[in-house]
């Protein structure tokens, strides 16, 4: 895993899932002992998510791609059929009106995170096998897959981990040389479809009128983008220090997921917010090029579809973070409070180091 080739990537991630680990001790300590009577409640399961999410890391860093390629069709009907079993009263388990994560107690595993990863072996399998996708036909087939599981993870609802599946589909299909004008005609009848979706549920629309105008219901659905508002604004060029924010006091809701770049603005000021991006963009610049070294298609996007997917979670979060996009339940990756997430996250840059590695043996 910390091979010589993967070294500074390694590093760069292991950065933030530290600061990561900071800013939920110090962003969570007020609400944990309120709920819990444990301010280090969030922390220490994070730090546990964080070992298991090494041990996967480890792990997948040393699976042959090869393998992953001969198998992907099974992992694709495993995780099919979980996200069918997860809608099952008594089996699925519910939160906060989402019925989206199996376990038991605490610990919940969220079956939506492998169908992400199962789909982006899959398109990049169907993109190998294809001499090119410059054809309407061959556009419509490599979204047939990633479409049904999207239909699937609305019904739970999850409408935020769909959209960032399909986009990162999106990614890789344009990567492959797809002409942009489909795209274009797909997003018009994806306008439609958005607007069906938001008619259909109320409390998307909720989210909508809140962004548009959060001030127009400023202690319901406009509350948590005001109170983040209010974490920002105030953390100046150095913040106010750590453990020294003042929306953790029960102003924004459960401030160490959705919600985490807020307080990290508020204590660690506009340079720490500019140094959590600059890492971010270091981690993008590093598996782009990894993914251009790769000899082999189907391992080049492989490392394309886990980038895009990692890159548009952070440019989701951070839209809505600062008001650019409506609520949408998306967490910030590395950074916020979660444990599918974080374990499925390393678990998928394992496979980039893997590759990196592999490819460098080749060679």
């Amino acid at each position: 895993m910390f091979s010589r080739k993967s070294f500074w990537l390694t590093i760069k991630i292991y950065a933030l899932i530290l600061t990561g680990v900071v800013l939920i001790a110090t962003s969570s300590n007020i609400w944990a002992q309120f709920k819990y009577d444990d301010a280090a409640y969030f922390v220490k399961r994070q730090l546990l998510f964080a070992l298991l999410g090494t041990i996967v890391m480890k792990w997948t860093s040393s699976i042959s791609i090869q393998t992953i390629k001969k198998n992907h069709r099974m992992l694709l009907i495993c995780c099919f059929i979980a996200l069918l079993l997860v809608l099952v009263p008594g089996i699925g388990v519910a939160r906060n009106g989402s019925r989206s994560w199996f376990g038991v107690g605490s610990f919940l595993i969220q079956p939506s995170e492998f169908f992400k990863l199962s789909c982006i072996f899959t398109t990049a399998f169907l993109i190998e096998k294809k001499t090119s996708v410059k054809r309407l036909s061959d556009v419509i087939g490599l979204l047939v897959v990633p479409a049904l599981g999207f239909l699937l993870i609305l019904l739970q609802p999850d409408f935020g981990s769909g959209l960032v599946m399909v986009c990162s589909i999106v990614v890789m299909i344009l990567a492959a040389g797809a002409p942009m004008k489909y795209f274009m005609a797909c997003g018009c009848l994806g306008v439609l479809g958005i607007v069906f979706l938001i008619a259909a549920a109320p409390y998307r629309m909720q989210r909508i009128l809140s962004f548009l105008d959060p001030w127009s219901d400023p202690l319901g659905s406009g509350f948590q983008i005001i109170q983040s508002y209010y974490a920002i604004a105030p953390g100046g060029l150095l913040g106010a220090g750590l453990n020294r924010s003042m929306q953790k006091h029960f102003y924004l809701p459960e401030p160490q997921t959705d919600f985490i770049f807020a307080i990290a603005c508020e204590e660690l000021g506009w340079i720490g917010a500019l140094c959590i991006l600059i890492l971010f963009i270091l981690i993008l610049s590093d598996c782009v090029t990894i993914a251009l070294r790769c000899k082999d298609t189907f391992s080049s996007f492989v490392v394309v579809g886990i980038t895009a997917l990692f890159m548009i979670q952070v440019l989701i979060n951070l839209g809505v973070v600062v008001g650019l996009f409506p609520v949408t339940g998306i967490t910030l990756p590395f950074l916020s409070y979660g444990g599918s997430s974080l374990v499925m996250l390393m678990g998928s840059f394992g496979l980039i180091i893997g590759i990196n590695q592999q490819d460098s043996d080749v060679k």
